[in-house]
């Protein structure tokens, strides 16, 4: 179940980035479930991680050879998280780095290894070493959609997203996939994303980028409130577009550079949560008129982790009431619930602290049996505004996540 089309886009290659996949057996037989990326030399790479101190052991690794070397390499696989192994996990992450290093004349610590799936179990190290010739046989520039489906576990669909850019003459490419479907919450939405740009970017600039866009996107969602031990998200700059480098905020390319990564992500982060396990209906949560960011961001989530209101959406029960009832307990020091307004989407169901008095079952109704819905939150107190992604909650979430090891 997915909200909406299955709509993959074509996406435009990155110049100085190739992709390939391998089955490996990981969890299935017969499934693609190894991924490598070739990076070009000289390619510069940010990154941002899960914030869950049970890091998985390919965060612990990819942070330590990101902080002594540059990259070239990416190896992802699903099927095994390699989280909660302790010790040998770290040893596994490292011997798969070894194994593609060695296949490529590379150094170890220019492969960053990424992992996804069941917690709790050692990775299979032989069958993922195994698969590697495979994968870096199938190098391409045109790999993305493959990438995009060898990354995704309880996924129902690819999610990828892509953008170009003119500058000087020359056509930039932004071109990014991501996965995950379930364990989604902000902290770094189990999600995996990769994002790529031909640009030339400077390595600082590139941190500030990536760091921008995933407050906009990935830390904007939530699916069931619980945030991963994997979560990693990676943005590239080869620079074999041009040679322009972008070196500060005041380059004439900084800011369109900026607004089409930040789509990127955003557009991935919605389909994450457009395919959220189980999701039937996509809701936007705008919350309107705060003093700050965080207190909008504050009710915004209240609403968007609430399992009363996730499952009212889910039955398109239009019971206002237990909207109005987050926004309460959300947490806001001296809320004037006098001032508070409440819409599903253009319709206005609370206004004033209560009931409007034009609102009825019917408008109301006709709003919640849509697959897309805006619940709107005007609080009075400011003029700062914030907007959540998420789902609803359905019987075939408990049932994907029930049955996810057998």
């Amino acid at each position: 179940m997915a909200v909406g089309p299955d709509n993959f886009p074509e996406m435009s290659p990155v110049a100085g980035i190739r992709l390939g996949c391998a089955c490996a057996g990981i969890k299935k037989q017969g499934r693609r479930d190894l991924v490598v990326m070739a990076l070009e030399q000289g390619s510069r790479v940010a990154s941002v991680f899960t914030k869950n101190a049970f890091c998985a052991a390919p965060v612990t690794v990819a942070k330590e050879y990101l902080a002594i070397s540059d990259s070239r390499w990416l190896l992802i696989n699903t099927g095994n998280a390699n989280a909660g192994t302790g010790p040998q996990g770290i040893v596994d992450a490292k011997s798969c780095c070894d194994a593609l290093a060695g296949l490529v004349n590379a150094k170890p610590e220019e492969v960053l290894p990424f992992s996804t799936g069941v917690i709790g179990e050692l990775l299979p190290v032989g069958r993922i070493t195994s698969a590697i010739p495979a994968a870096l046989d199938s190098l391409s520039e045109d790999g993305w959609a493959l990438a995009a489906e060898g990354i995704l576990t309880t996924d129902t669909r690819a999610k990828g997203a892509t953008r170009s850019i003119e500058h000087q003459g020359q056509m930039i490419h932004i071109t990014g996939i991501a996965k995950g479907s379930g364990m989604i919450c902000p902290n770094m939405a189990t999600m995996l994303a990769f994002i790529a740009t031909d640009a030339a970017v400077s390595k600082d600039l590139l941190q500030k980028l990536l760091s921008e866009a995933v407050d906009l996107s990935f830390n904007r969602i939530s699916v069931d409130g619980d945030t991963s031990t994997n979560d990693s998200c990676i943005l590239v700059a080869t620079g074999q577009a041009c040679a322009d480098s972008v070196e500060d905020t005041e380059h004439p390319l900084f800011e369109h550079l900026s607004r089409a990564i930040a789509e990127v992500a955003i557009e991935l982060a919605q389909a994450i949560v457009k395919d959220g396990e189980g999701a039937s209906k996509f809701i936007s949560v705008l919350v309107e008129g705060g003093e700050t960011e965080q207190e909008c961001l504050q009710v915004a989530y209240a609403i968007a982790h609430s399992p009363l209101v996730k499952t009212a959406m889910f039955a398109s029960d239009p019971n206002w009431g237990r909207i109005l009832a987050v926004v309460g307990r959300a947490g806001l020091k001296e809320l004037d619930v006098n001032r508070v307004d409440i819409y599903l989407d253009k319709v206005c169901i609370v206004s004033a602290g209560a009931k409007a008095s034009d609102y009825t079952e019917e408008r109301g109704q006709a709003v919640m049996n849509q697959e897309e819905i805006t619940v709107r939150i005007t609080l009075g107190r400011g003029d700062i505004s914030s907007t959540v992604w998420t789902t609803d909650l359905s019987h075939e979430y408990v049932s994907i996540n029930a049955d996810y090891r057998s």
